[in-house]
């Protein structure tokens, strides 16, 4: 097939600029556009982005003149863009998304704004790709000829996609999370240093409350044309630290069954899901990697594996408090796999779908 012609909405920004080294090479998509705040529309890219990847600005994207985030301005410009990628604010997204969608743009999101609604599908696909069925129901009900499918939180994506075997084996009654969270989730201008050096915030506005809600919409059942939330219980502590990428995350779990550490490391480890099975380009080999060391995983060494597409898992031990009770610590990064690299994937498995 011809490459996909596609968007970034928000391009300047850290996730954005995320999506860019994700889809500079991709084998489905091109990136013809890029959008921006109205101060940044109409000049060069390279004027307009503080960059802050370690790679240079791609030559063939430095002089791009900067479109508005419209999709009238995106349809003048350049006609062959059907998909976009969201890198807005979520305030923004609020506004900018169903435009997009309501013009026949499928939009593969990385903000909050949409996730919990009834229509919207809330996608890891290794996870829960039957929910993209909610496309269907999304148009019917919106109008739309484009959609809208979002990938959840940084922090609850790396919990859930190691959550998800330990689910289907053993099931699950609640679970207990504390999180270790990098500063660059909160953006490049986000903390200040002095914020942030020499201290924990124990505290990020609305992330604990994302966690425990999208996980019991993820891992939920679609029922007709919505989801039923997971009857488990979800509590969640996060806490921002002074590393730059890759979330870690301490979990407690109450298993339905009892098992040993060692069976709950094997299924984790020999976890798949659909994306591997139909060997999407951007797909981890192994979505969890299961570490034996004392003292792993650390972000340093453990937040790009598989560029970054698969979260690492290690201590798996039993817990002595709760029934059944297994602990263990994950991390994974968040900007790939908890954000545009779950975008890309959440495309990607679309267009294997032929929702594109």
């Amino acid at each position: 097939m011809g490459r996909i012609g596609v968007a970034i909405l928000g391009a300047t920004g850290t996730v954005g600029q995320e999506f860019i080294k994700l889809l500079l090479n991709h084998p489905w998509f091109e990136i013809r556009a890029l959008t921006a705040s109205p101060a940044s529309a109409g000049k060069p890219y390279h004027k307009v982005a503080r960059w802050h990847l370690e790679m240079d600005i791609p030559e063939e994207l430095r002089d791009m003149t900067v479109l508005p985030t419209d999709p009238q301005a995106l349809k003048e410009e350049e006609p062959e863009v059907s998909l976009v990628f969201s890198a807005l604010p979520s305030e923004i997204a609020k506004e900018a998304e169903p435009k997009f969608a309501e013009a026949g743009y499928v939009v593969c999101s990385n903000a909050s704004a949409y996730r919990m609604h009834e229509d919207i599908p809330l996608v890891i696909p290794e996870v829960n790709p039957d929910h993209l069925k909610l496309i269907e129901v999304q148009r019917k009900k919106r109008g739309w000829s484009g959609a809208i499918v979002t990938n959840p939180n940084c922090t609850t994506i790396v919990l859930v996609l190691s959550l998800k075997p330990l689910v289907d084996e053993f099931g699950v009654r609640r679970l207990f999370v504390s999180t270790m969270q990098a500063i660059s989730g909160a953006g490049y201008e986000g903390l200040p240093s002095m914020a942030m050096i020499d201290n924990v915030i124990p505290f990020i506005e609305r992330e604990e409350e994302k966690v425990e809600t999208e996980t019991l919409k993820i891992l939920g059942k679609l029922v007709g044309e919505s989801v039923v939330p997971a009857s488990i219980g979800v509590s969640a502590s996060c806490n921002r630290v002074h590393v730059l990428h890759g979330h870690t995350e301490t979990v407690f779990v109450e298993l339905e069954k009892e098992a040993s550490p060692e069976e709950v490391a094997e299924v984790m480890d020999r976890f798949t899901g659909e994306p591997q099975r139909l060997e999407l380009p951007t797909a981890p080999k192994k979505p969890i990697h299961v570490r034996p060391e004392a003292n792993r995983p650390q972000p340093r060494f453990d937040r790009d594996a598989e560029g970054g597409m698969a979260v690492v898992v290690g201590r798996i031990r039993k817990d002595p408090i709760l029934e059944n009770g297994i602990k263990y610590v994950v991390t994974g990064h968040n900007l790939i796999r908890g954000a545009a690299g779950a975008s890309v994937l959440n495309a990607e498995l679309m267009v294997a779908h032929e929702y594109l």
